[in-house]
């Protein structure tokens, strides 16, 4: 890039740099720490935080919230819109620490969160949200426990991206999209242990145009998770392990519930994960759907159900052992999926008596068991066609 495309002048004032580009358009950039943020992970740096937000957001101009280098620690923060302009990057140079008290973030329900914006980028940096205090209170049986906090929520927002940032020891979802359109998470990293409850890597619902790219789950849930109301949704490059894979659901669990539809899965790498693509769908009745799924080009390594679908999910046992699913599945796709499973069964259909799965396609699918035992395959309420390699021998 040659000089006269750079910065012509740069104006710093005692909280804002102003940028003027050849263009005459000044992007200014609010650093956190001018604002009174302290980046030694001891001291309360939300207000600086809450502040720098506010400026940006409000800035009739390209803006900018610096986080530096250092580590903040930092509560529960609301970043609301609309903004005045539609080009906000939050630039995350250093680390971001939840108080070591969890129900600081628990009572906030979200550590950051987004709404009612458009234009806004989260860039780099690190999130930890301790989480591990609130899943010992969990494990321990205790009914006094918070549900926790998801580590960033987007709600009701359009082109936003989400680029390199590191999300540990969420206390529940790391990453949510609720009720957005035009998301894009890309190079994301998600750290978990196995035994963590309930911290899905990437949960999105309610959304219309999201995309993931070249990211890295491991975490105690659904590396992605995908709820009522996804559509258009890409997913691609992302290793899954440990956790309990691609989700699509569970479904159904409320009558009157939006479907999902046009999903795309593909190469995906899933290693020792309790499944690889699953839809999951409660044994009640519902107006839900799931239509128009691709899901193409996995690794499977030791994972314990390769391909599942499960339509009598009743986790409860209460009001749905005695009822079917009313989702409606049709059109899936499973194209060039190999590896090893560490059950016998490798694809489980278990569809709804009242309303069959229609439309599976099975296209070179390659999975073992063991040299001794070769993978079998289960089919109830399940129709479809296959081409090409199949093992285990389909039961469509």
């Amino acid at each position: 890039m040659t000089n006269h495309l750079l910065l012509l002048i740069t104006i710093i004032t005692t909280t804002t740099t102003l940028i003027f580009t050849e263009t005459g358009v000044a992007a200014a950039t609010y650093n956190v720490n001018k604002l009174g943020a302290k980046p030694d992970g001891k001291t309360d740096s939300t207000k600086a935080f809450k502040a720098a937000w506010s400026r940006a957001c409000g800035s009739g101009k390209p803006a900018t919230m610096y986080v530096p280098q250092g580590t903040y620690m930092v509560g529960g923060m609301q970043f609301s819109g609309p903004c005045k302009n539609d080009n906000v990057t939050i630039q995350i140079d250093g680390a971001l620490m939840a108080p070591s008290n969890y129900l600081v973030l628990a009572k906030a329900q979200y550590w950051l969160r987004l709404q009612h914006v458009q234009g806004v980028n989260v860039v780099g940096g690190v999130m930890d949200a301790q989480g591990a205090g609130l899943w010992d209170c969990k494990s321990s049986g205790s009914k006094n426990c918070p549900d926790g906090a998801t580590t960033l929520a987007i709600f009701n927002s359009k082109n936003v991206n989400v680029y390199g940032l590191t999300s540990v020891n969420s206390q529940m979802f790391h990453i949510v999209v609720n009720g957005c359109s035009n998301v894009r998470v890309v190079g994301v990293t998600v750290e978990a242990p196995r035994d963590s409850p309930n911290t899905d890597g990437i949960h999105v619902q309610l959304s219309t145009g999201v995309t993931i790219l070249d990211s890295k789950i491991g975490t105690g849930d659904d590396c992605v998770s995908i709820g009522p109301g996804a559509m258009n949704l890409w997913v691609e490059n992302v290793g899954c392990g440990p956790g309990h894979g691609i989700s699509i659901g569970s479904l159904g669990k409320d009558f009157n519930e939006q479907g999902v539809k046009n999903v795309t899965v593909k190469r995906v790498n899933f290693k020792n994960t309790d499944n690889g693509f699953r839809i999951k769908s409660w044994a009640r009745s519902s107006k839900g759907f799931v239509d128009g799924v691709l899901f193409q080009n996995a690794v499977m390594t030791n994972v314990q159900n390769p391909i599942i679908i499960d339509q009598n999910y009743c986790p409860s046992h209460k009001n749905c052992p005695k009822q079917v699913s009313g989702v409606k599945i049709s059109n899936v796709k499973y194209q060039d999926v190999h590896g090893t499973s560490a059950t016998k069964v490798a694809v489980k259909f278990d569809c709804s008596k009242k309303y069959p799965c229609k439309g599976i396609t099975m296209q070179d699918v390659n999975l073992s068991f063991t040299e001794e035992a070769p993978a079998s395959s289960y089919c109830a309420n399940a129709g479809g066609q296959t081409s090409g390699v199949i093992k285990p021998t389909s039961c469509l």
